[in-house]
This record gives C-alpha cells, sequence and structure tokens, in this order.
C-alpha cells in the first residue's frame, strides 16, 4: 500500500513538473471592427473570439486588427489577462494594435515597448517602404511564473500591399529580435501576409535564429488554410500567419483551430496555436 500512495505520488509530482514546462501560445487576427462585415459585426462575434480563447486555454498570444475599442473588450471578457500595446498611428490608442495578452497569473512583464517596421525610423509613427500602411511590432519580455524563466515574445502585421516592405519588415524583426532579446528564448507571433513560399517567410523561417512551430511540431492539425474570409476563400493550404520561436523552446503541437459558432466565422482568420514544452 505504501508504495502504491508513493508511486501515486511520484506521478503526480511528474505531471505537475510536464504541466509546468508546457506553454500555449497562438496568433489571432481578429478581424478590425468595420459596419462594412455585414453578418460579422464585432459586436455579434467578440463573445465568440474570447470564448474561443478561453476554451482552448491560451496562456500568452497576440492579436492583429486590434483596434482599441476592440482590445478593451476582449480585455474585459478575459479576465485574469493583460494586454500591452499601442495604436500604430499615433503610439497611443490611434489605429491598429499589435497587442499581446497574457495570464498574469502565469506571467510577470518584466519590460515592453513597439517600434515601427520602417527604414528611417522605428520609433514613431511612419510607413515604412512601400508600404500602404504604418506597421507595427509590439514586444514584451516575460518571466514565468512557475519556472522563473524569461523569454521574449513579440508580435506583428506585415503589410499587405508592400513587397519590398514585407521583405524589409522580415529581416528588421530579426535584428531587432537580436537586439531586444539580449540572449533570452524568442516567441515571435503574427500575420505576416506571405505563406510558407514567400521569401519574406524564408527571411524568417531559413534564418538559422527562428523556426516555424508549424515545421517542428510532433502533431500537425492543418486542416485548411489560415485566412477563411469568412468562409468564402477557404484552401486546402496556405499559411499567412505564423509562430516562430527559438531553442530551448520545442513544440509538441501546432494547430489551426477551426471553430464557429451558429455556422458562422469568429474572425476571417483562425487562430494558429502551438503548444509549447521549455
Amino acid at each position: 500500500m505504501k508504495r502504491f500512495c508513493l508511486a501515486i505520488l511520484l506521478l503526480l509530482g511528474f505531471s505537475y513538473i510536464l504541466s509546468a514546462q508546457e506553454l500555449t501560445v497562438a496568433s489571432f487576427n481578429i478581424r478590425l471592427k468595420t459596419t462594412s462585415d455585414v453578418g460579422n459585426l464585432w459586436d455579434d462575434r467578440k463573445q465568440a473570439v474570447t470564448n474561443l480563447i478561453q476554451f482552448h486555454e491560451f496562456d500568452i498570444f497576440g492579436i492583429q486588427e486590434g483596434f482599441y475599442e476592440q482590445v478593451q473588450d476582449m480585455k474585459r471578457q478575459l479576465p485574469g489577462f493583460e494586454y500591452i500595446g499601442v495604436g500604430r498611428d499615433d503610439g497611443a490608442e490611434k489605429g491598429e494594435h499589435s497587442a499581446i495578452f497574457f495570464n498574469q497569473q502565469r506571467f510577470k512583464l518584466i519590460k515592453n515597448g513597439t517600434f515601427w517596421l520602417s527604414a528611417t525610423d522605428t520609433e514613431n509613427p511612419n510607413k515604412g517602404w512601400d508600404a500602404a500602411l504604418p506597421r507595427i511590432c509590439t514586444w514584451g519580455v516575460f518571466e514565468d511564473n512557475q519556472n522563473g524563466k524569461q523569454f521574449i515574445f513579440m508580435n506583428t502585421h506585415f503589410d499587405h500591399i508592400g513587397v519590398e516592405a514585407r521583405r524589409e519588415s522580415a529581416k528588421l524583426i530579426l535584428e531587432k529580435a537580436k537586439e531586444l532579446a539580449e540572449g533570452l528564448p524568442i516567441i515571435l507571433t503574427g500575420d505576416f501576409n506571405v505563406d510558407e513560399t514567400n521569401e519574406a517567410y524564408f527571411t524568417l523561417a531559413k534564418s538559422g535564429i527562428v523556426q516555424d512551430t508549424h515545421e517542428l511540431a510532433k502533431i500537425v492539425y492543418e486542416p485548411n488554410s489560415s485566412f477563411n474570409a469568412w468562409g468564402k476563400g477557404l484552401k486546402p493550404k496556405q499559411r499567412i500567419d505564423h509562430i516562430f520561436i527559438t531553442k530551448p523552446f520545442q513544440v509538441h503541437k501546432y494547430g489551426i483551430l477551426t471553430d464557429t459558432y451558429m455556422s458562422k466565422f469568429p474572425s476571417d482568420h483562425f487562430p494558429v496555436v502551438s503548444v509549447l514544452h521549455w
């Protein structure tokens, strides 16, 4: 009986250690709030967005196309979560936020910031290269309260028009990652507006610095493309939303989450998620 009890205690202890080393990260383009999305208005789908996040137990995640009102809605509907990030148009509340949400019980924020994807000025709002819009990357250094380890999380949204902007933004992200990380492990998420066959994607994926979690995962759930265009643009493959990491993170699972509600989509993108092990 004593041996049985000891075995149970050891098993429970081992399970706790494993769970403490597990981290669920995601990237989710939530689609901006606009009256042109007839049938898919933000006020109708915002609960579906946060319900999905809570059910799948994201620990930390980056969003794209989140404007200030949407970010506040999400914060109210995600108790225990906080976010970092500013608007790209004024460095405060105006324009898209590439916000990072994190579970405050799990993580302690050490420092954070936002830089603009530009060849001329990364500190102030401006458009870089041939981009149609100002583009940003938000970053934060976090400490995992479960093991005391630190890492840097970066989240971005590349331009949808500028080919040069996407290519150069990838190079800038890598430079900034090395500078800001200061040797810490890196998690990079975003809507990169390029798929896995594009030059800008290869700049990141074959950099020797970060790697695509899709390529490293032991279990891959990829039922279709990460962009869905409200169900009208589904493809068997094509990922434009990505999660990149560095060592010592290992990837257990990767998935494109195709959750719907009442035959509707929470966003015109599906969230991509990775379960990582330290």
